[in-house]
């Protein structure tokens, strides 16, 4: 089970950039999740790491030992495809027992009936047959085991996938966005199976990933990618929290972390809006022209307002729009007036922001709402840079 270090790895198609200088730590069995928009280099980072893609430049090493030229039947790693990639003129008991078949072939048995029957044999023998009885007890295929892939649903060809890499023993798991293909009810009930199978083999797993549901609930550590450079590396906790920047910050969370851009004014904060931040800039802050100020929806809260019981230091919404979804509202405002919204391109005027409470009845849209801020969840940022300012 190897500690896995990857070393100024780069990668380019052509003239085009995938992967940039990418530095990564991935400790011994712990469950690393990739999590970024399509494009970003999180699927070219798993084909180096399985050897199915060779890096541009940079190193790729296993326990210290280098394998960046290492061909990818000598890694000892186990890759679970988007795609299920079953054989389908196999049964599910001969797609589980290939790997383990083909860990014995040998050059002849390319040979027209003899070296069928040898891997036929192979393939029926003690060993191989108990291993694929063990894996499919884990993954709780055994009444399918004679049933080929067409006559299987999206969740059982997924756990044939998984069973299949599961029976190598291998140190080391690659998933490609395995659950991609299905439906929500299956995608959850095969994150559990997936975090249980963690749990029980003791391996290590990368997994690679766009959905952050998918990124908080299953990984010890996540690794936010854009455009080929790490973005924040840490628990899935710290990066909900502590967001690095404010493309993590808005990618992570759903809804995303509202962002209100403010200048400093006399120690106060003014949105490009207009509107006056009822809260106090951190002395440490004190000196910036410009700060980029963050909070999550749930740390929000509206409330009715008159223009009457607005203050000078309350900050005012509009209601563009209210979405009950069972145990919670989501909430959708401006922070100008309804009537200055015109047809014309997008801008600071036009930026919605969000607030989730618990269930309640819905505020109309139009109406005016006074907006408070939980000041022990604010999150700040450079205007210019983008990059996380405070604790």
């Amino acid at each position: 089970m190897p500690a896995i270090s990857l070393q100024k790895i780069s990668k380019s198609f052509g003239s085009q950039p995938v992967l940039r200088d990418l530095d990564l730590e991935i400790a011994d069995r712990e469950f690393l999740v990739l999590l970024g928009p399509s494009g970003c280099g999180k699927s070219t980072l798993l084909r180096v790491l399985a050897g199915l893609t060779d890096a541009t430049s940079g190193r790729v090493a296993f326990d210290g030992n280098d394998v960046t030229a290492t061909p990818a039947d000598q890694r000892n790693v186990a890759f679970v495809f988007q795609s299920y990639a079953l054989y389908p003129h196999m049964t599910v008991r001969q797609n589980i027992a290939f790997p383990l078949v083909m860990a014995g072939f040998r050059a002849w048995y390319h040979l027209p009936l003899i070296g069928w029957w040898k891997r036929r044999r192979l393939a029926g023998s003690a060993p191989i047959a108990d291993e694929v009885a063990r894996v499919a007890e884990i993954m709780g295929l055994t009444p399918l085991l004679d049933r080929h892939p067409k006559a299987l649903s999206g969740g059982q060809r997924q756990r044939v996938a998984v069973a299949r890499a599961l029976v190598k023993d291998p140190a080391l798991y690659l998933l490609d966005e395995p659950l991609s293909n299905l439906d929500a009810q299956l995608r959850t009930q095969m994150r559990a199976e997936i975090s249980a199978l963690y749990r029980s083999v003791k391996k290590s797993f990368v997994y690679v990933t766009h959905d952050q549901v998918e990124a908080m609930t299953m990984g010890t550590r996540i690794v936010v990618l854009d455009r080929g450079v790490v973005q924040q590396c840490g628990t899935p906790q710290d990066i909900y929290d502590r967001p690095a920047n404010t493309f993590v910050a808005r990618f992570v969370g759903s809804p995303p972390m509202n962002l209100f851009t403010c200048t400093v004014e006399a120690g106060r904060l003014r949105t490009v809006q207009g509107g006056v931040l009822p809260l106090p800039v951190p002395r440490a802050l004190q000196g910036q022209a410009r700060i980029v100020v963050g909070i999550r929806s749930e740390d929000l809260l509206l409330s009715p307002c008159d223009a009457a019981d607005a203050g000078e230091d309350t900050l005012r919404g509009w209601v563009a729009w209210s979405e009950q979804l069972g145990a919670e509202t989501v909430t959708g405002f401006h922070l100008v007036p309804p009537a200055s919204h015109g047809p014309e391109a997008r801008g600071p005027r036009d930026e919605v922001f969000q607030a989730r409470g618990p269930r309640s009845e819905s505020l109309p849209a139009g109406r005016s709402v006074a907006i408070r801020f939980r000041p022990d969840k604010l999150s700040w940022f450079d205007a210019e840079t983008q990059q996380r300012l405070a604790p």
